[in-house]
């Protein structure tokens, strides 16, 4: 009888309602998306195999190491192809040719890509062109060279966003009119390889991880995949290829750059800072959604984004933020700059590493183009 009766009163209304109501005995769980133990995970971060870390005494060991568990944290690749490339459309620039190349970017992807080709006598130095995120999907490559043989509606689109972000400047007829070949291509869910969009890019990402590959590892080997390409051209100095790109395509490019001995070195504009002064509250990368596309699983537990950067040294690196870009605070930017230039100082090569923070947002503008490009053609012309 009293076991019955202990039953009614702790399942009669006070009683039962102040007990759900009570959490005192548990921590909160959840705000903004963000486990509110995030924090101290955060704080608890190290970087064993930083070259900084006082674990290596050997350059070369720790870069083979490295860059070895990068690639394990990309995850399957995809399966490699004969380029088997076909130009189908060329226009005449003046001083240099644009073909609209289709080629096998990978066993199962044939993708369309624009080739920039100096009038002269060759072989140049090439740039891979590597296209920002944005949030702006009807476009990819066609943010960095001037489209053609295209709909209205993409030209325009195009035109649109250099104005925003480049300072009118398609970044790859400019370099061409330099005397440099370039490339470019599309990520999967840009432009002629689209679908997802904004909203779909989460669906994409856990679809891949659920095939055994990554978002932002597929995008990595497509990037090494093209950077072959580029190289293996007639017209190309395999020497001198250097990867470039703006925000999503600046950490494709310093990432390229660490992964690849194709590419020779890198202009990486808005996209470098420590992963720590990134996954404040509040963060773009706290947000998901694009982060899919920079994010590695369990690359955190072993290096930092300077780190991984840092693998690519002692090839030169020009590396460029804005003090008013709101995504990337100047404070973390300074302290990942800081890295970088601790591991090409231990090379004695602290003069092929440029960095700077400039008085501007997330752009490229033109200013900091002149500024770039001068460095180009001093370290690869």
């Amino acid at each position: 009888m009293k076991i019955v009766m202990l039953s009614i009163y702790l399942f009669s209304g006070s009683l039962f309602s102040q007990d759900v109501q009570d959490t005192a005995h548990q921590t909160n769980a959840i705000r903004d998306n963000i486990p509110n133990f995030y924090p101290a995970l955060v704080e608890n971060i190290t970087y064993r195999l930083s070259w900084l870390s006082g674990n290596f005494k050997n350059f070369a060991a720790w870069k083979k190491e490295s860059r070895e568990k990068v690639l394990e944290c990309l995850l399957k690749p995809p399966q490699p192809a004969p380029f088997n490339p076909v130009v189908i459309a060329e226009q005449d620039r003046g001083s240099y040719i644009t073909q609209k190349i289709v080629f096998n970017l990978t066993a199962e992807s044939r993708v369309l890509g624009y080739l920039l080709i100096p009038k002269g006598k060759g072989p140049f130095p090439a740039v891979l062109l590597l296209h920002d995120h944005g949030a702006r999907f009807d476009i990819g490559k066609e943010k960095l060279v001037e489209p053609f043989a295209d709909s209205a509606g993409r030209i325009a689109s195009a035109h649109e966003w250099v104005e925003k972000l480049y300072g009118g400047r398609f970044i790859g007829d400019e370099l061409a009119k330099r005397g440099y070949v370039c490339f470019a291509t599309d990520a999967l869910n840009w432009s002629d390889r689209g679908g997802a969009g904004y909203e779909g890019q989460q669906a994409l990402a856990s679809n891949l991880l659920n095939a055994g590959m990554s978002y932002a590892g597929l995008i990595a080997w497509e990037d090494m995949y093209v950077a072959e390409f580029l190289a293996t051209r007639s017209v190309v100095d395999p020497t001198r290829v250097i990867a470039m790109g703006l925000s999503m395509g600046s950490f494709r490019a310093w990432q390229v750059s660490a992964l690849s001995d194709r590419i020779a070195g890198s202009v990486a504009i808005c996209w470098m800072s420590t992963r720590k002064g990134l996954l404040a509250r509040g963060g773009n990368l706290t947000r998901g959604q694009s982060s899919f596309t920079t994010t590695h699983p369990g690359i955190s537990n072993f290096l930092d984004y300077p780190d991984v950067a840092s693998i690519a040294c002692p090839k030169p690196t020009l590396i460029y933020n804005g003090d008013q870009d709101k995504l990337f605070p100047s404070a973390s930017v300074r302290e990942a700059y800081a890295v970088m230039h601790r591991v090409w100082d231990s090379q004695k090569a602290g003069e092929r590493l440029e960095t700077k923070l400039w008085n501007a947002g997330h752009v490229f503008n033109r200013e900091m183009q002149d500024e770039a490009f001068q460095w180009l053609d001093k370290q690869f012309r």
